[in-house]
């Protein structure tokens, strides 16, 4: 394979990238296809992936699959090595969240949550392994901030994605022997559907509108996506967008007090003003994660 300067190239390389229909997979996608790698878009959406592996410059395969069914994610993998070859990069990029006080939230939406965001990465990490020790390749974790911080209103969100880093981490340890790299995506406020869904219910825009504005601030799926793309080359540990999030990462001890300052007065008048609800999954992913996901009891 062709190295990139400072790191190994994607050109030639099979990539796996879940979560891809939309936002930061999608971008992610035309990213690495456009350094040359084949790209394996898993998502629910088929029409949105089918659309855009068909728009890829590089060859690429779209296939329609829920990441928290590990038969189907048997079956997906198969596809790719059979149509691209072993995959030597794996994205864990799929995500939902919704929004809200705990105590108010759908337990069914709630739980979905965990499911996809912590157990379908590790569905998808532990599907995708034989080839990642294979290939001594590399698996990369999207997280957020959400894993370093956690927020009040969204507690499915925060304990899935501080979960996912975990789990990252302890994987990490237990591959670097076998040649596999495994880096963590911590990513803040990204423009896509789940966000600009989130903001239409005013606790949710209120408390984000509080915090300083760098923090505040939206940032281009296609910013994430080069950060990201540029991580695989580089087989990186931690990839941070902004990059001012490494100072979160050394000062994450003293966050909960932070945000607990911050977010008392303001929760407080939102809810003198007007109850607090829940607002189910987000966005048009989550519109698709709850249209296409498997009864749940």
């Amino acid at each position: 394979m062709r190295r990139a300067a400072g790191g190994w190239s994607l050109h030639g390389r099979t990539v796996v990238v879940t979560g891809a229909a939309r936002g930061v997979g999608a971008a992610l996608a035309r990213e690495v296809s456009r350094r040359g790698a084949r790209t394996a878009l898993l998502g629910h959406e088929g029409a949105p992936l089918r659309a855009l592996a068909a728009a890829l410059p590089a060859p690429a395969l779209a296939h329609e699959v829920d990441i928290t069914d590990e038969a189907a994610l048997e079956a997906a993998a198969a596809t790719v090595r059979e149509r691209l070859g072993p995959p030597s990069v794996v994205v864990a990029n799929a995500g939902v969240a919704e929004g809200g006080p705990f105590a108010g939230s759908d337990p069914a939406d709630w739980r979905r949550v965990i499911d996809v965001n912590l157990t379908g990465s590790a569905a998808t990490a532990r599907t995708f392994l034989p080839d990642l020790l294979a290939s001594r390749g590399y698996y990369l974790q999207v997280a957020s901030l959400a894993s370093i911080a956690a927020a009040p209103m969204m507690s499915a969100y925060c304990a899935s994605k501080a979960g996912a880093e975990s789990f990252a981490h302890s994987l990490r340890a237990e591959v670097a022997h076998r040649g596999v790299d495994v880096g963590i995506g911590y990513l803040n406020w990204i423009d896509t559907a789940m966000i600009r869904d989130a903001d239409r219910y005013p606790v949710m825009r209120e408390l984000r509108a509080h915090l300083p504005p760098p923090a505040r601030r939206t940032l281009p799926p296609e910013r994430a996506a080069e950060r990201l793309a540029a991580a695989v080359e580089h087989r990186s540990a931690a990839v941070y967008l902004p990059r001012w999030l490494r100072l979160a990462q050394v000062a994450r001890a003293a966050l909960p007090p932070v945000v607990l300052w911050a977010t008392r007065r303001e929760l407080g008048r939102q809810e003198a003003r007007d109850p607090l609800r829940p607002t189910g999954l987000l966005g048009a992913g989550g519109a698709a994660d709850r249209d296409a996901a498997r009864p749940r009891p």
